[in-house]
């Protein structure tokens, strides 16, 4: 068992109370001096050395515990641990969840995410992340037809890529905001009902992404990305400004 940590008072200046305990928390975990698996004192000293009171501090220790900051355990206290980004996902998506031009804005971060991770992809991907990229290609294929199963095969093969990448944060920023992700991915693939050439747009582009990485040029990789990002927004633009589509024979 870690010993437990000796703390200093924060200064009244700190702002409420509830802010006071975050405050500290957050200082700590920056510098160090607190990490993984170190107990904090008891609430009765914490409370008193933060100056603020025992409701207030553990009100704040049960939001930690939701961010997967602490875990308070009985007849041992509150421990340390390490956050778990996934809880990143769900605060984006109910953010985000009223606002109409989001999945514009989230584009646009993901896009840069993506180009920087494609390019690393390219001098980092292992031969097992070229295995999970053909698997995900090969899913794009046999889901063209299916707007559901195929944005998540979409979305699934562009994880991957930031997966291939090796970036713990950009692997982080990208899982976070998986849930909006997913609603622009089977967006796209509902255009395919309008756009019939899009099935050889998605499956090719999908499949140069995948050339690039294993070609080994990050510049092409990064273009190639590109590419996809802007042809796929142009589809976009032509169904909102109803721009009629060639659908198939079939249809």
């Amino acid at each position: 068992m870690t010993a437990d940590l000796e703390i200093t008072r924060l200064g009244e200046s700190g702002g409420k109370g509830f802010e006071k305990v975050f405050a500290f928390l957050r200082e700590r975990l920056l510098a160090g001096s607190l990490r993984p698996g170190d107990r904090l004192i008891p609430e009765r000293d914490l409370a008193a050395q933060l100056g603020v009171s025992r409701p207030i501090l553990r009100e704040a220790l049960r939001a930690l515990t939701v961010l997967g900051v602490v875990e308070i355990r009985d007849r041992v206290g509150t421990i340390v641990r390490r956050p778990d980004p996934s809880v990143l996902n769900d605060f984006f998506t109910f953010a985000f969840a009223q606002q109409a031009e989001v999945i514009d804005d989230v584009m646009q971060a993901r896009i840069a995410i993506e180009c920087q991770a494609v390019r690393l992809a390219a001098e980092r991907a292992t031969v097992s992340d070229f295995e999970k990229l053909q698997q995900a290609l090969a899913r794009i294929v046999e889901t063209i037809d299916d707007a559901d199963a195929g944005g998540v095969a979409d979305f699934e093969f562009h994880r991957a890529v930031v997966t291939a990448g090796k970036s713990e944060t950009l692997i982080v920023l990208h899982q976070s905001l998986s849930g909006i992700l997913m609603r622009s991915h089977r967006g796209r693939r509902e255009l395919l009902q309008v756009f019939d050439t899009m099935k050889t747009y998605l499956i090719d582009d999908h499949r140069r992404i995948f050339d690039a990485i294993i070609g080994r040029d990050p510049e092409h990789a990064e273009k190639v990305l590109r590419e996809h990002f802007a042809i796929g927004d142009d589809f976009r633009r032509r169904a909102a400004i109803g721009e009629p589509g060639r659908r198939s024979a079939s249809s």
